[in-house]
């Protein structure tokens, strides 16, 4: 099983799927932990709130078995945000893969909440999933921000620097939606599928 896409009840699924059969994939949507645990590549979508999101995980059996994934697993927007310890949103509780915690964005700088459109990434250390994505732009919707840290492999901003790409070991992260990015979105998914990491 090429690349699954684990159904953690978020909002974006079609559009994941279309992107990745844009690239030639064949994905499949699943709950089913025997499939993603036999995928080659499993990425973690998510639009929607951080709580609810885990409800869905525990409900599916999933917690446990996304945490003892040894292949590529990659999380867009909320499904980056669920390989953190912990979220502001709802006080969640997550899959506590990377150690800190999640905030809200500050309206008191007059700053829109959500972040709403297009931003500009740049890379803090290499990795081969976002060494060719270095200063390209992204379309952003989110709340909550994950701090920079030893974990961050690129960084956004808005009223302050945020993590728009991370790596714990096989798990990546992109907080920004490859699927509506166009080019620059194609070009991170399909070096998710193709790349060696």
């Amino acid at each position: 099983m090429p690349v699954v896409v684990v159904n953690s009840g978020g909002a974006n699924i079609s559009s994941v799927l279309h992107a990745l059969r844009r690239l030639g994939a064949e994905p499949q949507f699943t709950a089913d932990a025997a499939i993603i645990r036999a995928a080659d590549r499993v990425i973690l979508p998510g639009v929607g709130a951080a709580g609810r999101a885990m409800e869905v995980l525990q409900e599916h059996g999933l917690v446990d078995v996304i945490r003892s994934l040894k292949q590529p697993v990659l999380g867009i927007c909320l499904g980056m945000q669920l390989l953190f310890e912990s979220s502001q949103e709802d006080n969640a509780r997550m899959l506590e893969l990377i150690p800190a915690r999640l905030e809200r964005f500050s309206e008191s700088q007059g700053l829109r909440v959500p972040h709403m459109g297009w931003n500009a990434i740049k890379n803090v250390q290499p990795d081969p999933l976002s060494r060719s994505l270095d200063n390209m732009w992204f379309y952003f919707v989110h709340s909550f921000y994950a701090p920079v840290g030893k974990w961050t492999l690129s960084t956004s901003y808005h009223g302050r620097p945020f993590s728009a790409m991370v790596r714990q070991r096989n798990f990546y992260g992109a907080q920004f939606h490859p699927e509506r990015s166009a080019s620059g979105g194609a070009k991170l998914l399909q070096g998710f599928l193709e790349t060696p990491l």
